[in-house]
């Protein structure tokens, strides 16, 4: 379900992605790079609203601006007027490592012997404390908080030290645990590199002779340019004069693609690792009638990441689908409230009900996730006071029981309500009818892909941990 923009962690009754990169390299083509990517991140907003930033390079000098807020509200005309060049690359935030402030927006840009470069990074090391500690020792010495940090100060440790840039990438990559998907602005060139398990997705594309990097297909079509592949997991790709080439780092020979950005995080008009995120969630919404029928008038979805799940289970089950829920987009982002009453105000200021589409019916609500349960219980609650018969909830995913470790902020387990009540107690707490979830073994079935899955939020499975 669609979060409340600006409330405190506590009173959120969803998950957030990290971060969103983006990058562009301009090949004799007539292209304005910052406004491309400006339009670029402006189509990733949705993976971090916190900061945004762009880093250009022009004649080996690189100039970046970054501010906490929206994409729309901290570039205007004259801002992108100056950032001209070759090449750019761009980052939107939501915090898991490191505090919420300007210090720890992205691109970061540092200078190192041979020159400056700038880096974004979408994920999180699992093992950032021990590199911040070993690197302290050595003498290096931090002002951030925040995972991109230690990335850049360890490949210009590597671009000093080692024979090519290739080399230097390979190396820092050699001693990064976690997820990461990376773009990187350095001598002229546009650089992209993925984890090797493929945690956090990372794409490339094509505009005329120019090429895109991005975590997002959907990104590329606002400005007219197809999407050619992903990049693979533990895969650099270095783009520059010469177009593209690419260098395959060892991977354990499994993926480990997120299947949140499948569940929620994504965009549905997004290819990733080469499936449709609509028709994914599609899929786990038939899936899910299937495995939980139940006796309804009416099929409505959770505006708006479960919408697509809704169309889906009321295609399997022949459910008519509607509309029973409406989403406020102009709600605002800064209301903090203290207390429960104003809290519960808050979600019905963002949902409203449709008393004409819903009086008198049995309704399936379909939602991609419960975390927390405290929206959920409120929009529940929301229907039945606009006269619906009865509220059945099916959730087109396994229940969230485990924190995330690469990228994603959950809470931590004693607040994922999953992790503490079973599904009787969880329905009969958000004032469901009945509650039924969508098993793991099909969720990992609906993206319609060969490759592993990392499902480590709904299984405790996680794919890399800090000793190995």
């Amino acid at each position: 379900m669609e979060c409340i923009n600006g409330l405190r962690d506590e009173i959120r009754d969803c998950l957030h992605e990290e971060c969103g990169v983006f990058g562009v390299y301009n090949n004799n083509d007539e292209l304005d790079v910052s406004r491309l990517t400006y339009y670029g991140l402006y189509s990733i907003q949705h993976r971090g609203q916190e900061s945004c930033g762009i880093a250009v390079e022009d004649e080996d000098v690189i100039r970046c601006y970054k501010q906490m807020g929206l994409v729309c509200d901290v570039f205007n005309e004259e801002r992108l007027a100056s950032l001209k060049g070759q090449v750019a690359i761009g980052h939107v935030r939501y915090s898991t490592a490191g505090a919420s402030n300007v210090l720890n927006a992205q691109p970061i840009t540092v200078n190192y012997r041979d020159g400056m470069m700038a880096l974004a990074h979408n994920g999180n090391l699992v093992n950032s404390e021990e590199l911040r500690y070993k690197m302290g020792s050595g003498g290096s010495v931090f002002v951030a908080g925040n995972d991109t940090e230690i990335i850049v100060k360890i490949l210009s440790k590597n671009l000093v030290s080692e024979a090519t840039i290739e080399d230097a990438v390979k190396q820092t990559m050699r001693v990064l645990k976690g997820s990461y998907a990376i773009v990187l602005l350095l001598q002229g060139k546009l650089i992209g590199f993925r984890d090797p398990l493929g945690i956090r997705p990372l794409c490339l594309g094509k505009l005329k002779h120019s090429y895109i990097l991005s975590s997002e297909s959907c990104a590329f079509s606002v400005m007219g340019a197809e999407l050619i592949r992903d990049v693979n997991p533990g895969e650099i790709v270095i783009i520059d004069d010469d177009g593209t080439r690419s260098v395959q780092t060892p991977t354990p020979g499994h993926s480990a693609y997120c299947i949140f950005e499948h569940v929620y995080f994504a965009r549905p008009d997004s290819y990733i690792d080469g499936a449709s995120v609509y028709r994914a969630r599609e899929n786990a919404g038939r899936m899910l009638a299937k495995e939980y029928p139940v006796d309804a008038d009416l099929v409505i979805g959770a505006p708006d990441s479960a919408l697509t799940a809704a169309i889906g289970y009321a295609r399997e089950s022949g459910i008519p689908y509607g509309h029973g829920l409406m989403r406020n987009r102009y709600v605002g982002r800064t209301f903090i409230q203290p207390t429960q009453e104003m809290r519960d105000a808050a979600v019905h200021m963002k949902f409203s009900a449709l008393r004409n589409e819903i009086e008198g019916k049995r309704l399936v609500l379909v939602d991609d996730s419960i975390v927390r349960g405290t929206t959920t219980r409120v929009v529940v609650q929301m229907l039945k006071e606009a006269g619906a018969k009865e509220v059945h909830m099916r959730i087109s995913s396994p229940p969230v029981m485990f924190p995330c470790h690469y990228g994603i902020d959950t809470a931590t387990a004693s607040q994922l309500i999953a992790s503490r009540l079973s599904v009787e107690e969880i329905c009969q707490m958000v004032g469901a009818d009945s509650l039924r979830y969508l098993s793991l073994e099909s969720l990992l079935k609906a993206p319609g892909i060969d490759g592993g899955f990392c499902s480590a939020c709904f299984s405790g499975n996680y794919m890399v941990k800090n000793n190995e």
